[in-house]
């Protein structure tokens, strides 16, 4: 699978205030993801350098020690502090320890361990470094439901989402959602997709809930209508006496998310960070929190009032 990245210089977005939404950035589209960090993803990358039950192979501990060392994580090292812990275990510690205090470190240790594992045989079954068939499924099952896959040879790509349909897709946002309210900017844009998470989600529930969604409509007429087919309620229903307080919640995310889709760089998001030259990192983390709140909150009523 070829990667995801758009080159630099051809990515190019047109948007007109009702016009239509069109992306060209070569083929394919997309961009190019951090590997995810989640408990599950933790206890299967643990399973891969454990040896405990089987004869030493690698990567060892003086391996393993670079790669914490190179992602920068000596802090959360196990071993580093001074206690006697096997390989899974000192992995296990300190990538529980970068979820609490550096994510992207933690990420860029995840990638660095499969490349790793991937250069010294851990994926081929032939080799003496092979960490095993069941550890290898369950990766690959544990990495599908994060929205990646990870190929029998170790081989990380992040799904390209316009392939995918249905359930599948809906699992897939779903891990964009859990990614973007941590607040990692690679979850902002959709990979395989000229899509922000809140426009492939609008999108979705629309092809979901009728079969189709008008592909020339700007985000804020796909999101109002992507509203209007579950029933929410956008700054243009009146307020009308007596509704739930869940209503003035569904206006001012819908207000929200517009605001969030004028801080997007439209021109070329296929590499780099995906807002305005003038939007700072800690604006541009808060967006991405805003997206993946707003973005949990429709695929949540989507489920909820399921059409008839």
């Amino acid at each position: 699978m070829p990667s995801t990245r758009c080159r630099r210089g051809r990515g190019k977005r047109d948007e007109g205030r009702w016009g239509s939404t069109t992306w060209d950035c070569g083929v394919p589209r997309g961009i190019d993801m951090a590997a995810p960090l989640t408990d599950s993803i933790v206890f299967a990358v643990a399973r891969l350098v454990d040896d405990a039950q089987s004869d030493t192979r690698e990567p060892s501990h003086s391996d393993l020690e670079f790669q914490i060392s190179r992602a920068g994580l000596t802090a959360g090292d196990p071993k580093a502090q001074g206690h006697l812990v096997g390989k899974a275990k000192r992995i296990r510690g300190t990538l529980n320890w970068a979820m609490e205090n550096n994510v992207p470190a933690g990420e860029a240790l995840v990638e660095s361990l499969l490349s790793f594992l991937r250069s010294c045989g851990g994926f081929r079954a032939s080799s003496p470094n092979f960490v095993g068939a069941e550890p290898v499924a369950n990766a690959i099952a544990v990495f599908r439901a994060e929205g990646f896959t990870l190929a029998e040879d170790g081989d990380l790509r992040p799904q390209v989402l316009e392939n995918l349909r249905g359930a599948v897709l809906s699992a897939a946002l779903w891990s964009y959602v859990r990614r973007a309210k941590l607040g990692s900017a690679d979850a902002a844009l959709l990979a395989g997709t000229g899509k922000d998470l809140l426009e492939a989600v609008a999108a979705h529930i629309l092809v979901e809930r009728n079969g189709s969604y008008p592909q020339g409509a700007n985000f804020e007429a796909l999101l109002g209508m992507a509203y209007v087919a579950m029933g929410l309620l956008t700054p243009h229903h009146p307020v009308q006496s007596g509704e739930a307080p869940q209503c003035k919640a569904e206006r001012a995310m819908f207000s929200l998310a517009l605001g969030v889709n004028a801080m997007r760089n439209k021109l070329g998001t296929g590499h780099g960070r995906p807002w305005l030259p003038n939007i700072t990192d800690t604006q541009g983390r808060a967006a991405v929190q805003f997206m993946g709140t707003i973005a949990e909150w429709m695929l949540d009523a989507h489920s909820r009032r399921r059409a008839p």
